[in-house]
């Protein structure tokens, strides 16, 4: 106790020596650090086991060609701000210093801290003025998740030297963007300069990180676009049952069978769960053989998000190098040494031996997060009630916040210049337009829109095992496709292909199912039922069958299903079209029509047309369990010898719910089968170009495939080459009818020029002369104008006073419409002349100065000017 005394007394006096120095050179601006001793990280001797164990461990840095170096950066066009300092920041520099010596004495076990790293011209910038907050125009970069993604992709990880320390440069995020690579420590200042741009409470972190996060090594991760969302359930409602439910009929199933399967399943699947589970100890040996030397040791950062601003309702953790945001509680993240933002640097006083899992970030308690400036724009800690009861009144306040404005000092202004990324550089994202990112049994692949002719911009490739070597499924993404196609599923396993398509396509296809392209396959096709008039949603095609089902039909058609048999040969080039498939039963289902009544509204008719049968099954009635039945036989209208048959009345076998309401006769049924007849027909037909639509939807889908051609916007003038030839034509019009202007302001000497002789001088005479006429032809043209105004005027009062003239002598014997006309041609009249009258008053005002303004020109005419500089 008494050598700890002796230390706390002996920082004491140099804490004292220091303030006494600082106070000499004026700065008043930084408080002085509080004695922690018993909040440092590291003893002295696990210190000293940590640099035995380092010593032991070989650290092979490999050599990255790809790293950006000041050598490589070109700082010949750079600002000046990126070359020297301004005295407010040299001022800061030296605050920072200064609390970087505190902070040594006071806590030697600690690592020095990040404070100013050389920028690319190798001149000390502090780090919160390198980042420079940015509202980016793009409104996908209004989010922080969009924000982390575009970082994500546009830049090029480069490792830190030295994985141990942090770097001892912090390039600018313009250099950054520029050369599309840098390190953590570049990833998270662009990050986290765009953030705060769009409003979030973010800060760049210097910490301590996993080897898979420092790596950015997915390998160990599954790939966000292979996690299903959880689907809910949604339990309905049963209905209470009814007094007069029929009850179910009886299970005659073997329960022993049922026991059997059901152990059988059960365990065929506790097999598979233990086969996984060794699977997975297996691969946790593995790992856990190679484990990291320099784990907790390896130099990391991020950026820290904190809740309030922008409804975060809770302070997340982004990794600038994966785009993926992980809790504060993340066993990624092993220890934070300081953080900062635009304003200020806290420095972290909590022990992180538990990681970042017990971690306060309450940035305005200076117990644990100690800071550089107190121009800081988080709250001090709140203070107990003795401790309030304490303060003495308001003078002591008052001093305290007068000591406070003293010694704070703002935060200088970034030094970096505005960041800006161009259209061209936002829509390439990828560095080279294309990047590859390798997760746990998957690959996922970007490219650049219109980078690939097929439209591909990213693909993910899922595979069986961690090798990657045996694939399962292949999922392609589309953009600017003319067939509209958006996503391609492919099943290595099934063979089964999926292709979806956006709302636009010319068959109005959203999803095509298929095992092959060939006809008369197993396919599913899906469409957009508003788009089609038939109100087809979906058709599903077997070798043998045919499936369509409908919606928003006038005719309530909801189902058809059709049966077809062996073809027969025929010798012709296309079979499909001119050797259709026989169809053997069609059965068509419908919904219920409320007008028409449930005993005559059609539920199910079937087509049975190899045994010349129709059956029809109506709609159930609300309180009633069955449904009536009708079959038909239908026969050739005359038989073998040419007599016409006559409707028996075996030929229709009825089962009717309620038969005393409807009793049906000879005719009546005769007319119904001759309708169904004609139906048949039709649902022939229809099903026929069924058919042949699926053979048209097939051929141009091949013809979409092959083509794989692109839309272009119209906006997009670097692609568009209509659009790129209509912008030039307009402009050349438009320059043309520039010089048409320039030629139309003719010359007021050239019609006087031209009578003199060409290329001869001009003489004092004939200038005079020149001036003269010229101004004489102007003074003549302007009272012709004003004769011409005072004519018009005339004649528009002369008609005037014939007209009212007029009204006076026939004023007696004019009809209402007479006097409307008269009173419409009198008030338009009037218009005229008012018109007339003040276009000659101006122009009697504007001939003076008109008059004065061109014989000014003439004095002042290069031409003229030497001659008639005697006569001015």
């Amino acid at each position: 106790m008494e050598v700890l005394k002796e230390k706390v007394e002996e920082e004491e006096a140099a804490e004292r020596e220091e303030a006494a120095e600082r106070a000499e050179r004026g700065e008043k601006m930084m408080r002085p650090l509080e004695v922690r001793k018993e909040e440092t990280f590291m003893t002295q001797e696990m210190l000293g086991d940590l640099e035995r164990k380092l010593s032991e461990t070989e650290v092979s840095v490999p050599e990255k060609p790809s790293t950006l170096t000041k050598d490589t950066i070109d700082i010949s066009k750079l600002p000046l701000s990126y070359k020297s300092n301004t005295p407010k920041e040299e001022h800061l520099l030296q605050v920072a210093d200064n609390f970087s010596r505190q902070y040594s004495h006071l806590c030697p076990d600690r690592v020095p801290l990040f404070l100013h790293p050389l920028n690319e011209c190798e001149v000390p910038k502090f780090v919160s003025t390198t980042i420079r907050p940015t509202l980016m125009p793009y409104p996908e970069l209004c989010n922080w998740d969009t924000c982390a993604q575009f970082v994500s992709d546009f830049l090029s990880m480069v490792p830190l030297p030295d994985p141990l320390k942090p770097p001892s440069y912090l390039y600018s995020s313009t250099t950054v963007l520029k050369y599309q690579k840098g390190n953590c420590f570049d990833f998270s200042t662009l990050l986290c300069s765009m953030l705060i741009g769009a409003g979030y409470d973010a800060y760049c972190v210097n910490g301590y990180g996993s080897q898979d996060l420092c790596h950015m090594d997915l390998t160990r991760e599954v790939c966000p676009l292979t996690m299903k969302p959880k689907e809910t359930v949604k339990e309905e409602e049963k209905a209470p049952p009814k007094k007069y439910t029929i009850r179910p009929p009886r299970d005659l199933t073997s329960r022993f069978e049922q026991e059997q399967e059901i152990k059988r399943q059960e365990a065929i699947k506790a097999e598979e769960v233990k086969r996984l589970k060794q699977e997975e100890a297996r691969l946790l040996e593995e790992e856990n053989a190679k484990t990291d030397p320099l784990h907790g040791l390896r130099v990391h950062s991020w950026v820290l998000v904190l809740s309030g601003k922008r409804e975060v309702p809770e302070s997340f953790f982004i990794d600038p190098f994966t785009a993926r945001s992980y809790s504060t509680q993340d066993d990624h993240f092993l220890g934070i040494e300081s953080l900062w933002n635009h304003k200020n640097y806290w420095v972290n006083m909590q022990d992180c031996w538990n990681c970042c899992k017990d971690l306060v970030f309450d940035l305005g308690d200076p117990v644990r997060w100690e800071y550089l400036l107190l121009g800081t724009n988080k709250p001090l800690l709140s203070l107990t009630e003795e401790e309030d009861d304490g303060m003495n009144g308001d003078d002591d306040v008052e001093n305290l916040g007068k000591e406070d404005e003293d010694k704070s000092f703002d935060m200088p202004h970034s030094w970096v210049a505005q960041i800006e990324i161009s259209p061209e550089a936002f829509e390439t994202r990828c560095p080279n337009g294309k990047k590859v990112i390798q997760y746990k049994r998957a690959k996922l692949e970007k490219w650049a829109p219109y980078l690939n002719n097929n439209g591909l911009v990213c693909r993910l490739t899922t595979y069986e095992d961690l090798e990657c070597t045996k694939t399962l499924e292949i999922k392609e993404w589309y953009q600017n496709r003319e067939d509209m196609l958006e996503l391609r599923h492919i099943n290595k396993t099934t063979g089964l292909n999926t292709d979806y398509f956006k709302p636009g396509h010319p068959q109005a296809l959203r999803v095509h199912s298929y095992m092959s392209m060939l006809p008369e396959m197993d396919r599913v096709m899906e469409f957009y039922e508003t788009a089609r008039v038939d109100g087809l949603i979906k058709r599903e095609e077997t070798p043998k069958t045919m499936t369509e089902y409908y919606q928003g039909r006038p005719d309530f058609l909801s189902y058809r299903h059709v049966n077809f048999g062996p073809r027969v040969k025929k010798l012709a080039l296309n079979s499909a079209e001119s050797n259709p498939r026989p169809m053997v039963k069609i059965t068509e289902r419908f919904f219920r029509n409320p007008v028409t009544p449930a005993d005559e509204d059609v539920a199910e008719r079937v087509f049975l047309i190899l045994d010349e049968r129709i059956q029809l099954r109506y709609h159930c009635r609300e309180d009633h369990i069955t449904a009536s039945k009708r079959e038909f036989l239908r026969r050739t209208e005359v038989d073998s010898k040419g007599n016409k048959i006559i409707m028996m009345p075996d030929m229709c076998m009825s089962f009717e719910v309620e038969p005393m309401e409807h009793t049906k006769k000879l005719l009546y049924q005769y007319e119904a089968m001759m309708k169904l007849k004609n139906e048949e027909k039709l649902s022939r037909h229809q099903a026929w170009e069924s058919e042949l639509e699926v053979l048209e939807i097939l051929k141009l889908r091949e013809e979409e495939e092959e083509a794989h051609a692109l839309t272009i916007s119209i906006y997009d003038t670097k692609r568009n080459e209509k659009s790129k030839e209509y912008r030039e034509a307009m402009e050349r019009v438009m320059y043309e009818e520039h010089l048409r202007q320039v030629e139309a302001q003719l010359d007021y000497l050239a019609p006087f020029l031209a009578q003199l002789p060409p290329g001869e001088k001009l003489t004092r005479w004939q200038a005079v002369r020149l001036k003269d006429e010229c101004l004489s032809d102007f003074k003549q043209r302007l009272i012709d104008k004003a004769n011409l105004i005072q004519a018009r005027f005339e004649k528009e009062t002369q008609e005037l006073q014939k007209q009212q003239q007029w009204y006076q002598e026939n004023q007696v014997t004019l009809t209402p419409e007479d006097e409307d006309l008269y009173l419409s041609y009198c008030s338009q009249a009037m218009f005229r002349i008012r018109i007339l009258e003040q276009r000659l008053n101006r122009h009697k005002e504007l001939a003076p100065l008109k008059y004065l303004a061109l014989e000014e020109k003439l004095y002042k005419d290069p031409r003229l000017v030497e001659l008639l500089k005697v006569f001015v």
